[in-house]
């Protein structure tokens, strides 16, 4: 007896003008030609006014691509979480798949996560590989498995890595989909969705390897992340996700990565976070 088709998915990807254009036609070819399972679609935003390079290289993709583009461009750098709501609002199937611009997926990845979807979780990462100019040796980012221990992590820090994820909609839409937090905006949403019960997991294998830019650790801290970090908490709080205790606790712990030089918030992230191994084949 033969194996159930995979049901038809979508990814979404948004991209604006700080991105290059080989690294998002990279990106774009590792979901599409280069992928075992193909998506049905790929639904492409453009987040405010680009370059010529850039909007020429996406012209030319959509162009050529063997999965149809669907192109939503807004007018306006709007951020991420107003990006991908515009994205969601144009897919056409109940399966969606994220990619960042300038990450790339492994060939297996959607064959490997799309089925667990389809067979009833509504939510599922993976493990990532870092790579570029800040990870000069390729680093494993794990995840933990299992919805108790997804719970329990996401009451300190997010569960998932968010390039890596595909999704059922409907459990985004019925969470409320992403809401601007200032690079806290997935991490929220994941929250919010195990809050209403959604059927989460992750799967052990890096699927994705995630660009580490130059100034990477520079932007994960800083007054304007730690104003996110609190915001962060405190919605945390309130929805009654964390306690009193797991709130002072993270509000100390994590807006004192916020604040600490750059040199050491890199050195505690790769303590805490990722684990180093062989170098991708």
């Amino acid at each position: 007896m033969t194996a159930p088709a995979a049901p038809p998915f979508s990814v979404l990807m948004a991209y604006y003008a700080g991105d290059r254009p080989d690294h998002l036609e990279e990106a774009f070819l590792s979901v599409t030609a280069h992928q075992d399972l193909p998506p049905a679609e790929v639904v492409l935003v453009r987040d405010g006014p680009v370059g010529r390079d850039l909007a020429e290289r996406v012209a030319r993709l959509e162009a050529e691509s063997v999965v149809p583009v669907r192109h939503v461009e807004l007018a306006a750098n709007q951020g991420l979480a107003a990006a991908l709501t515009a994205g969601l609002a144009e897919v056409h199937h109940a399966i969606v798949a994220r990619m960042d611009a300038d990450d790339v997926s492994l060939p297996s990845r959607f064959a490997v996560q799309v089925p667990l979807v389809a067979e009833g979780l509504d939510l599922v990462g993976s493990a990532i590989t870092e790579f570029g100019e800040e990870a000069a040796v390729e680093r494993t980012r794990p995840v933990v498995r299992g919805a108790d221990a997804i719970a329990s992590q996401a009451r300190l820090r997010s569960p998932f890595n968010h390039p890596s994820v595909v999704f059922r909609i409907s459990a985004v839409q019925s969470a409320g989909g992403y809401v601007d937090l200032g690079m806290m905006e997935d991490y929220w949403l994941w929250v919010r969705m195990i809050a209403a019960g959604a059927k989460v997991d992750n799967v052990d294998a890096a699927l994705v390897r995630y660009r580490v830019s130059d100034g990477a650790y520079g932007r994960r801290g800083g007054w304007t992340l730690l104003r996110s970090e609190l915001s962060l908490q405190r919605a945390m709080r309130r929805a009654g996700f964390t306690t009193s205790r797991e709130y002072a606790r993270n509000v100390a712990v994590r807006g004192a990565y916020r604040m600490i030089p750059e040199s050491f918030r890199k050195a505690l992230y790769r303590l805490a976070f990722v684990r180093r191994g062989p170098r991708f084949r």
